[in-house]
């Protein structure tokens, strides 16, 4: 995309910003973003990287957009229940930026497909909800050196981290499980707040920004953890596992 006085426009606050500038700018318009799960999570990165202006996103969930989902699911509406929840994404983030690029995989992505995918782009989101599918994901991105950004939430609480298998020091998902094991079980089965998946939807759109950017500190070796009902946040250390089974030696 070329930086017309219009495109300058869209972007002014952003551009402002003296980490980000034209140049930033630019590297935010030719950057290609994978989300996978188009959910509580998924919905406010999606329209956040949508709005800031990345170029190609791709995204990918297999689902249907359900009446449970409009709670906390803010890219997709009551008229379009039924509709598949990537095409409904689709039609909300091509609202809010007309000039971006936004491709759509119906299926769950696994095996070669997700490696194929993964391959295809400078930074993954996983917005899932279940511990399979995370794993897969990240096994994908450590193979391809792809940066990870990965979150999780459930009832009143939330945690994110960003994983590059790119830097030495840099752990994997892989050892985060291993260190606090499974998180949670399903929003369908525990619930969860939508304004907390939102929160931390958010922080992933902006850990991507980042990275895209190479800019500020990305949560590399960190976890954040959120629990809304006390409104504090904790940060644990995360070292990168010589014996996992994923990233390790």
């Amino acid at each position: 995309m070329e930086m017309d006085d219009e495109v300058l426009l869209r972007y002014s606050r952003q551009i402002m910003l003296p980490q980000i500038d034209v140049q930033g700018q630019q590297k935010l318009l030719a950057a290609k973003v994978l989300i996978i799960g188009l959910g509580g999570l998924g919905s406010p990165v999606a329209l956040y990287l949508a709005a800031s202006g990345i170029g190609t996103l791709w995204l990918s969930d297999p689902d249907q957009v359900d009446l449970t989902n409009l709670q906390r699911q803010i890219s997709h509406t009551t008229e379009r229940i039924t509709q598949a929840k990537v095409k409904s994404a689709q039609q909300q983030m091509k609202a809010l930026n007309p000039h971006i690029i936004v491709n759509t995989i119906e299926c769950a992505l696994s095996g070669k497909a997700l490696l194929d995918a993964v391959m295809t782009v400078d930074v993954v989101v996983d917005a899932t909800d279940n511990l399979p599918s995370r794993l897969a994901i990240n096994r994908a991105c450590v193979q391809s050196g792809t940066p990870l950004v990965s979150a999780a939430a459930i009832r009143w609480e939330g945690q994110i981290s960003t994983f590059d298998s790119r830097r030495v020091e840099s752990p994997c998902y892989q050892c985060l499980y291993g260190v606090l094991g499974e998180v949670g079980r399903s929003c369908s089965e525990n619930g969860v707040m939508g304004s907390v998946v939102g929160t931390i939807g958010c922080m992933q759109a902006t850990e991507v920004i980042k990275l895209i950017c190479s800019i500020g500190q990305p949560l590399i070796g960190r976890v954040q953890f959120y629990d809304a009902l006390a409104m504090e946040w904790r940060s644990i250390k995360l070292k990168r596992d010589p014996n996992c089974s994923v990233c390790g030696v």
